[in-house]
C-alpha cells in the first residue's frame, strides 16, 4: 500500500478556533492525524499528516479550502517568511511510492487548487518547472507584499491558477524528500547573534550542506531556525554541535531546541549514539527496535 507524508503549513498561529477548524479539515476519511503545532511569534501551524495518496491529497485541499476562507494575508503579520494562506504544501513518500510519483500527486494537487479555488500556485523541490523554482526561500522572495508588485512578471508567473493575487494569497506545492525543522534557542535576545549564526551555518552562504537556515526573536529569544534537507549528509547531531561552537565563540549557551513536527527514528538514535559515543547503535539494539524485528521475523 503506498503512503505518503504532507507538511502543510499555514499562515495561522494566533487564533485557536482556525487552527482546530484547519486539523479538523484535514482528516478527511483515511487521514492520519499525526502532530500539529502552532508558533504565535511565527503566526503559523504546521500539520503532518499521513496516509494513502488520495486521501492525504483530498484532506490537504480541503484545509487549503478552508485557509483561504479564514486566512487573510493583507492582516497576517509573524517572523516566518510567507506566500500564502497555506504557504507551503510538500508530499513525502514514505512507502510503496517513489519520489516521482509523488511530483505527479504534486501537479494534481496544484492543478486542483488553481482551478477549483483560484489560488496561484507554485510547483517547488522535485516537481519544480523550472530550475530557480526548486528552492523554496527562492519562490518566497518578497513574500506576500512582493507578490502583490511582481505577479504579472513572466518570471513570477504561476505553473497553475490565475496571475493575480488576493486575501489567500499564492500556495507552493511540492515533492521533497523527508525534511526535518528544527530550531534552536539560544541564551539571549540578541537576534543579530542569531542571524548571523543562521548566516553562518546555511548552505547558501557556504555552511552545512543541505541545511537552510534563519534567525528570529521568539518569545522575547533568539533563534536559529533551520530546515535539515537531508539528515544524512549533516546529521542533526552535527547541526547542534556546530551552532553551540559558533554561539560559544560569542560568550552565548544554548538554552533549548525543538522540533518542529516529526523526525525519523534512525536521526534521533544517532544524535543519541554520537553523544553517547555508543559504536554501531542500530534500532535493534532498542527494546522496541529488537520487539520489532523479532515480530518481524514470525510473520515471516
Amino acid at each position: 500500500m503506498a503512503i505518503i507524508e504532507s507538511v502543510p503549513n499555514f499562515s495561522e498561529g494566533r487564533r485557536a478556533d482556525v487552527i482546530q477548524a484547519l486539523v479538523d479539515a484535514i482528516q478527511a476519511p483515511g487521514v492520519l492525524l499525526l502532530d500539529y503545532s502552532s508558533d504565535a511569534d511565527h503566526n503559523r501551524t504546521v500539520i503532518t499528516v499521513a496516509g494513502e495518496p488520495d486521501a492525504v491529497l483530498e484532506g490537504v485541499w480541503r484545509a487549503t479550502a478552508l485557509a483561504a476562507q479564514r486566512i487573510n494575508l493583507y492582516e497576517h503579520r509573524g517572523e516566518h517568511p510567507r506566500l500564502g494562506a497555506t504557504d507551503v504544501i510538500p508530499l513525502v513518500p514514505i512507502s510503496g511510492i517513489t519520489l516521482d510519483e509523488c511530483v505527479t500527486l504534486a501537479h494534481a494537487l496544484g492543478r486542483r487548487i488553481g482551478t477549483e479555488l483560484g489560488l496561484p500556485v507554485y510547483l517547488y523541490a522535485a516537481a519544480a518547472t523550472r530550475p530557480e523554482r526548486r528552492r523554496l526561500p527562492d519562490i518566497r522572495r518578497g513574500e506576500f507584499e512582493g507578490l502583490l508588485e511582481t505577479i504579472h512578471l513572466p518570471e513570477r508567473t504561476p505553473d497553475y491558477g490565475p496571475a493575480q493575487v488576493g486575501p489567500a494569497g499564492a500556495v507552493v506545492v511540492g515533492a521533497r524528500p523527508f525534511l526535518i525543522a528544527y530550531n534552536i534557542y539560544l541564551d539571549t535576545s540578541d537576534v543579530e547573534v542569531a542571524k548571523v549564526i543562521a548566516k553562518q551555518i546555511r548552505e547558501s552562504s557556504g555552511g552545512l550542506p543541505a541545511v537552510q537556515a534563519k534567525g528570529f526573536l521568539v518569545e522575547g529569544q533568539a533563534q536559529v531556525s533551520m530546515n535539515l534537507l537531508d539528515a544524512e549528509m549533516t546529521p542533526l547531531h552535527v547541526v547542534f554541535d556546530e551552532v553551540a561552537r559558533l554561539a560559544g565563540q560569542q560568550g552565548i549557551g544554548i538554552a533549548r531546541s525543538e522540533l518542529i513536527g516529526l523526525a525519523p527514528e534512525q536521526v534521533m538514535l544517532a544524535a543519541a549514539a554520537h553523544y553517547l559515543k555508543l559504536q554501531d547503535f542500530r534500532p535493534v539494539h532498542t527494546v522496541e527496535g529488537a520487539i520489532q524485528q523479532a515480530l518481524s521475523s514470525r510473520k515471516l
